[in-house]
């Protein structure tokens, strides 16, 4: 089974974390499972980027990045060329790396 890295975040996972993720599950949906509680304003349906994570590693195993996932990714803060929405990324396989951005640009955090 896959590994999931996520490197340390202030906020939602200050130790950072080595978890299990299987194989067509989102990283969205990975970390949720596992109580590292990113956000994702839009119920996970590629209309925002509070769930946008950098993929450090393990990136090329993900499918590409559809036209919507891209164009949303332009309003994301902290945007690099690792840039994925973790409602769009499904795990494929290999482990991944990745880092959660300090900033989104919701200005107040959804809970769910």
């Amino acid at each position: 089974m896959p590994k999931l890295t996520v490197l340390p975040h202030a906020q939602l996972c200050p130790k950072g974390a080595e978890i299990e993720a299987k194989d067509g599950v989102s990283i969205c949906d990975t970390l949720l499972q596992h109580g590292i509680e990113i956000e994702h304003a839009c119920e996970k349906s590629c209309a925002c980027t509070t769930c946008h994570v950098v993929v450090r590693s393990g990136g090329e195993s993900l499918a590409e990045a559809t036209e919507s996932e891209e164009d949303m990714l332009d309003k994301a803060w902290g945007l690099e060329a690792q840039s994925r929405l973790s409602c769009q990324a499904l795990v494929n396989g290999e482990d991944l790396t990745i880092e959660i951005p300090k900033y989104t640009i919701n200005h107040a955090r959804e809970l769910h």
